[in-house]
């Protein structure tokens, strides 16, 4: 059975496909509650030093070796290295990111089935469909059933379609309409009254939290899995992209829009608290601290709409698309690594892999749908906050000191051939072998003592 492997077709469609995999609920709903939560300003002054000193060269890490290898994180790590050892010891690293990223997919599709389900309770509103409506927003276990498989149902239609005609073709329509979404919500929120206190707490950090080592590692952490970092996604969409393509200068654009997104994202969230605490929705929890996590999305953001008449009706539908559309673009990544695995190494056909790979993820997400108090936040935990950046620094590894420096080289002036005259190669190749490794490793230290 032919197993050839997929390319993007254009410069446009790999943009769109990495950055939807990199834009996802981790940017708009992940960074703005951890901005709330972790000092608003002071979290995104650190998120923003270190998605560029860290994510971007990781970024970087997984783009080049996914190109150079075309082929999945397991054979790719294991084809740079020159001896059994390293070799064994990058194929469970490639292991390791397959798991973490089904543990991610696992618990991101019940998040995403949040969003489905509200998204339809927007349109029952319109339509004036109120029991429906109040069952689709009441937290319940056979709806949470329901929409997560109803996630994996889209999930597996996009990716069993191949790189191009479901990967490219649909992040080619639906990133444009998430910008589109996000713009105008934004400038909506900030005619409303309130919205100036949350644009202040949002944009004016406190330095003396900075130093916090919860707050550095949740910005690392977001860093990190904002970009899909850690886990092979990325190398898996280096791994299609053309040999005539400039890898740092698109890797440059994928980090940049990113970073766009999860800013735009605060610009409409933490202003919309403020708003939602001038029309006397409360936006702090019992310790103190504003709300944050699934709650604001799903309680203090709704009861907003609420309070804006047929307005919040479309202002709701349309926030609840735009959350549905970023959770899509990202867990078709998500389910892509596995599923790059399964074809290239047992020859199996996409259809077959990415319905079976789909089954037995969402077996997990029921799982933990029947024991959410139990593994929800302890599965997210372990995967964002610890997994995705340790993973990250065997990546860094490596890309700095297994792959022979003339082998990486010649990948990068491949679209580049000036390359080695350039800024990227002057900076990169030890900052990822030195800086890298020592800073992910220090945060770490940091966190155990």
């Amino acid at each position: 059975m032919s197993t050839a492997r997929g390319e993007f077709s254009s410069r446009f469609g790999f943009l769109m496909a990495a950055t939807g995999s990199a834009v996802g609920l981790g940017n708009i709903w992940g960074f703005p509650t951890n901005a709330a939560s972790n000092g608003g300003g002071a979290f995104l002054f650190t998120y923003l030093i270190l998605a560029f000193l860290l994510a971007y060269p990781a970024l970087m890490a997984e783009l080049i070796i996914g190109r150079h290898a075309q082929a999945n994180a397991v054979n790719a790590l294991r084809g740079l290295s020159d001896n059994k050892v390293t070799a064994r010891v990058g194929a469970g690293v490639g292991f390791a990111g397959m798991i973490t990223v089904t543990l991610i997919l696992s618990f991101y599709a019940i998040v995403s089935g949040w969003m489905l389900s509200f998204m339809f309770a927007a349109v029952a509103d319109i339509a004036r469909l109120d029991s429906l409506s109040d069952w689709l927003i009441q937290s319940g276990t056979a709806r949470d059933l329901i929409f997560t498989l109803m996630f994996y149902l889209l999930t597996i239609y996009v990716v069993v379609a191949g790189v191009r005609n479901g990967i490219e073709k649909w992040a080619s329509r639906l990133m444009p309409s998430l910008y589109f979404i996000l713009l105008a919500l934004i400038i909506y929120v900030m005619t409303l009254d309130g919205a100036m206190e949350g644009l202040r707490m949002y944009l004016v950090p406190d330095f003396s939290r900075v130093a916090d080592p919860e707050l550095i590692l949740g910005a690392m952490g977001q860093a990190f899995f904002s970009l899909s970092l850690g886990v092979g996604t990325m190398l898996i969409y280096g791994s299609y992209v053309s040999k005539k393509e400039n890898l740092p200068m698109i890797g440059g654009m994928v980090t940049l829009m990113d970073i766009s997104v999860a800013v735009l994202a605060g610009l409409l969230i933490l202003p919309a608290m403020t708003v939602a605490a001038l029309n006397g929705i409360e936006i702090y929890d019992a310790e103190g601290g504003l709300i944050a996590g699934p709650a604001l999305i799903i309680s203090v953001l709704p009861a907003l709409f609420d309070r804006m008449g047929d307005a919040g009706l479309i202002v709701g539908l349309a926030f609840f698309m735009l959350m549905s559309i970023a959770s899509l673009t990202s867990s078709i990544s998500m389910l892509e690594v596995p599923v790059s695995y399964i074809v290239e190494e047992h020859k199996v056909s996409r259809r077959k892999a990415g319905l079976v790979l789909g089954l037995v993820t969402a077996v997990i997400s029921v799982i933990i749908v029947l024991n959410f108090g139990l593994l929800f936040d302890w599965v997210v935990r372990l995967t964002t906050e610890f997994s995705q950046p340790l993973l990250g620094f065997f990546f860094a590894i490596f890309a700095g000191w297994i792959w022979n420096r003339n082998s990486l080289l010649a990948e990068i002036r491949q679209g580049n051939p000036e390359a080695q005259s350039g800024l990227f190669w002057r900076i990169w190749p030890w900052y990822i072998k030195f800086v890298c490794p020592v800073i992910i490793l220090a945060v770490y230290v940091q966190m155990i003592f």
